[in-house]
């Protein structure tokens, strides 16, 4: 599957990357959502994995253009919240058109359930971890 994973953070970009990979997915990658919008149409992405709080273009607005743009792809939300772990921006982000969301830190397990139930059509479903 041909995916586009989103996150300003390296190291979780390359991690996740890495989780995607090793389940033999195609990723393209980028920092934040403006590079993203670059990528999401010419690369032809099945599913977008997008972090929330970026710089440039944060989550939101990365939800909200791939939504109305491009409605075929799948979009999985990804965050560790703000300001103290307040993981209320996935729902947000699920209010706003995300098909799943998963918080970080979140194993690669969770990864690859979260990309079956986006390719396997609805229910949308919240996980969230609890450290």
């Amino acid at each position: 599957m041909k995916l586009l994973l989103i996150d300003d953070d390296h190291l979780v970009r390359h991690m996740v990357a890495k989780m995607l990979r090793n389940q033999g997915h195609e990723v393209a990658t980028a920092a934040d959502g403006a590079r993203a919008m670059a990528i999401v149409g010419g690369e032809r992405s099945e599913v977008v994995i997008t972090d929330i709080i970026m710089p440039e273009q944060e989550g939101f607005e990365t939800i909200i253009r791939p939504r109305r743009d491009y409605p075929h792809i799948k979009i999985v939300a990804i965050s560790g919240g703000f300001r103290g772990g307040n993981l209320e921006v996935l729902s947000m982000a699920h209010h706003l058109g995300a098909d799943d969301v998963l918080a970080i830190p979140f194993e690669e397990d969770d990864l690859r359930q979260a990309l079956d139930r986006v390719t396997a059509g609805p229910p949308i479903s919240v996980l969230m971890h609890a450290e």
